[in-house]
């Protein structure tokens, strides 16, 4: 069964940064795509980062440049360091698997993790 457990979220002032993982059991971690989305109330669920099962990276605009997306194949686990947290940041953030190469009806989700960028 497949399990992925988020982690990190909580209150953070403007400007400050958290790091929040996402552990993964039950799927061969290393040959999976891995993916954070984020929702904030009222909007739709969108892609935040991924990383390749190779390594590679990608970013949405909004978080280029404060957001960085890694991964440890060892730990079977997959990170989001995000710096220069602006209000606008305020979402759940969840985590996802897909193996590389299926489509997007096959990913698996975390149940998220709450981040809000307050004073």
């Amino acid at each position: 069964q497949v399990q992925l457990v988020e982690s990190g979220g909580d209150l953070v002032q403007p400007g400050g940064s958290l790091r929040l993982s996402c552990a993964a059991s039950g799927i061969i971690f290393s040959i999976n795509n891995m993916y954070w989305y984020r929702q904030a109330p009222g909007k739709e669920r969108e892609l935040v980062a991924v990383i390749t099962n190779s390594g590679s990276t990608n970013y949405a605009d909004a978080v280029k440049g404060r957001f960085t997306i890694s991964r440890d194949n060892a730990k079977n686990t997959v990170y989001l360091q995000m710096t220069t947290l602006k209000p606008e940041d305020t979402a759940v953030y969840y985590c996802s698997a897909r193996r590389a190469g299926w489509g997007p009806a096959s990913a698996s989700w975390g149940q998220g993790t709450q981040v809000t960028v307050s004073s």
